[in-house]
């Protein structure tokens, strides 16, 4: 076995759990998988994985390597990918699933551009704010503006959303301008509702984390309704800054509390749990990433 094989026969027992599901993952035997393991932690000298009969369970070491050698994997399997496809035409159905407004902000425009640049490929955008399953869906790649807590997915970081709180030059005048978060309870909020619950508005106040129930008279699960009561001056809302910039530019609206935003929301382009991505795969997600960086959300 080469040390490539080694590092992959780790990684794979460290996500599943024990050398035999390991070895059904990659296709091997279970002595291979062993080998490997014996094989690399001989190489650097120190115990990567705990063995029992049934489960095996990384080391402190093991967490360490596993964090670093995990994307440096990635990055090879990929450049073998783009290797191979030199010289081919890149071509087939891609399908794409995004959050209705960021895929009509932001993947839409890279999909027309990605078409224009590629003319034997298709592109089938779905656009849904419910969570999809990429494997159900038949997606090739999936956009999620959140956190990810499904491991199993592979996922490229393709920016950061800024949160702001943002209300109309009238409301603030009428109103007065909050100066710290904790002022919002005597302020009318707008409170957007996800699967019937009310979103917490987030902050860092002092050095410290502050998720703020805000309370409303109007409450809406729809952010371009949210946006139109904010712009009418009827209350504060809160969203990614993109959602609202075209309002902050007309000068219908403003951002107010600058001072205390939450660290970013990231922007993930996740994909089915296979071994590689197709170039077409690839490529577009080069392009929506460059696309992002190039426009500030």
């Amino acid at each position: 076995m080469n040390r490539l094989d080694d590092l992959e026969a780790f990684l794979a027992v460290v996500e599943h759990g024990s050398q035999a599901a390991a070895a059904r993952h990659l296709e091997r035997t279970q002595q291979s998988i062993s080998r490997s393991l014996t094989s690399l932690e001989q190489g650097i000298g120190v115990t990567l994985v705990k063995r029992t009969t049934r489960q095996s369970h990384p080391t402190e070491a093991g967490l360490a390597l596993y964090a670093r050698v995990k994307p440096a994997l990635a990055e090879i399997e990929n450049a073998r990918a783009e290797a191979a496809d030199l010289g081919r035409k890149l071509s087939g159905r891609l399908r794409v699933g995004a959050p209705v407004l960021f895929a009509r902000a932001f993947v839409a425009p890279a999909a027309c551009d990605f078409l224009a640049r590629f003319p034997l490929v298709e592109v089938e955008l779905k656009a849904s704010d419910r969570p999809v399953d990429l494997l159900a869906e038949d997606l090739d790649v999936a956009v999620r503006v959140r956190n990810l807590a499904d491991s199993s997915l592979k996922a490229r970081r393709l920016g950061d959303l800024r949160q702001v709180a943002f209300a109309s030059k009238a409301y603030l005048q009428r109103q007065g301008r909050p100066k710290r978060p904790g002022e919002l309870s005597q302020h009318v909020c707008i409170v957007r509702t996800v699967d019937g619950r009310d979103e917490p508005w987030r902050f860092v106040d002092g050095g410290e984390p502050l998720a703020l129930r805000v309370r409303g008279r109007f409450r809406c699960n729809d952010t371009p309704a949210i946006l139109e009561a904010v712009a009418l001056g009827f209350g504060i809302g809160f969203g990614p800054l993109w959602q609202v910039r075209e309002l902050v530019q007309h000068g219908s609206v403003e951002v107010i509390l600058q001072d205390f935003e939450a660290d970013r929301l990231p922007v993930y382009a996740v994909f089915p749990p296979t071994r590689t991505q197709p170039a077409k795969v690839r490529r577009f997600v080069d392009l929506l990433a460059a696309r992002l960086k190039e426009s500030p959300i």
